[in-house]
């Protein structure tokens, strides 16, 4: 296992998207691995907030569809910077829109305005 395996599974978010919004956004991989990684645990102790928001399970991963204020309002407890964070933003929505592809019921028709977030539920639930 490498550590790109390591980081994709700690939070739930596959290399791929990982990849991606690291080239869109423009910053380093490692980077926002690291930041990937410190937010994930934010998620995991505040994931029931989103409970009412939609969401998709899939896998052992839960996708929720949330306003990108809500996003924002999450983020800003972090010093990011400001492109590591649209990169983090990026790497969740893209991971959030497979998995609501993926799911029966799921719409992974976000709006421009929405974002989303993903946590593994078997990881959520214990807390």
């Amino acid at each position: 296992m490498t550590p790109d395996d390591t980081t994709a599974n700690e939070v739930a978010i596959n290399e791929a998207r990982i990849d991606h919004a690291a080239e869109t956004v423009g910053v380093d991989r490692g980077a926002l691995a690291d930041a990937l990684v410190v937010f994930h645990p934010e998620l995991l102790g505040r994931h029931s907030e989103f409970e009412s928001e939609p969401y998709v399970t899939v896998d052992g991963t839960r996708a929720y569809r949330v306003s990108e204020s809500a996003v924002d309002e999450l983020l800003a407890d972090f010093d990011f910077g400001e492109e590591v964070t649209a990169a983090v933003k990026l790497a969740h929505t893209e991971q959030a829109e497979l998995l609501f592809a993926d799911a029966v019921q799921g719409d992974d028709d976000f709006d421009t305005d929405e974002c989303g977030l993903v946590v593994g539920i078997d990881t959520a639930e214990q807390f």
